[in-house]
């Protein structure tokens, strides 16, 4: 208990009140949650400013307008169901659990049976590769893809490897955001800064701007782009739940 508290501490200080995008979205007949950095068409409505201040009560569903867009995100069943198991490989791997929580959304929209086009799987989008190196073995029961889908095995998965990223990129928690969608040998490859992907930055803002709505009382993430400059987002390069396709480097 002692060393997670120190590391929710020490991640929580780093958040500072730097710049962020602003968050668009609405969710379509089919019941799934669009997002972007930007107003693509006529059906992004602003949920999310920068500055952090919500205004949720704008975006909602067709078929419900008196549902407003956060309640996909803090009321989604799929959250709730796997609430004590997110709960529990937080404390395991001493992470907050409201970054979890936000790598979550971001990744799958709280779809167990999410598939990318890369072949990330489940709640947390794990490669296999990603799985295999951890030790998750097939069986002639089951293939890795099929445990994948366990959310328990999926969110341990994630769990562990988000706190090796903790330890590989200490006190810089946007970097352990950056490798978790682009891998972390993209962010080394850019002298530990985040790598100039249109997808890799825009996805950074978003979970950031999750975690806040995890955390309100938290500030927003400090990040820095591989030219030492603020990355602004323009533009969301995937629409929840899923992840886009990402160069070869993805979680290597």
């Amino acid at each position: 208990m002692k060393r997670l508290a120190i590391l929710a501490i020490s991640t929580l200080a780093m958040l500072s009140a730097s710049a962020q995008a602003d968050i668009y979205g609405y969710v379509d007949a089919d019941g799934t949650a669009h997002f972007s950095t930007e107003r693509l068409d006529e059906r992004y409505q602003l949920y999310m400013r920068g500055d952090g201040a919500f205004d949720s009560t704008r975006i909602v569903a067709p078929e419900a307008a008196e549902t407003p867009l956060a309640r996909f995100l803090t009321r989604h069943p799929g959250l709730q169901k796997v609430e004590p198991v997110l709960q529990a490989a937080a404390k395991e791997f001493e992470l907050d659990p409201a970054l979890l929580k936000a790598v979550m959304a971001a990744e799958s929209g709280f779809n167990p049976n999410a598939v990318s086009p890369k072949g990330a799987i489940g709640l947390m989008q794990i490669m296999p590769a990603t799985a295999e190196r951890y030790g998750l073995q097939g069986d002639r029961k089951k293939s890795i893809e099929q445990k994948l889908t366990d959310p328990k095995t999926n969110i341990r998965l994630a769990a562990r490897y988000l706190r090796d990223l903790h330890r590989m990129f200490p006190a810089r928690p946007e970097l352990v955001i950056a490798s978790y969608n682009a891998g972390e040998g993209a962010v080394q490859k850019y002298r530990n800064a985040i790598p100039p992907y249109p997808e890799t930055r825009s996805y950074v803002q978003v979970v950031k701007q999750f975690y806040q709505l995890y955390k309100p009382a938290a500030q927003s993430l400090s990040v820095a782009a591989a030219d030492g400059n603020t990355v602004t987002a323009k533009r969301i390069h995937m629409t929840i739940p899923g992840r886009r396709s990402m160069p070869a480097t993805t979680l290597e």
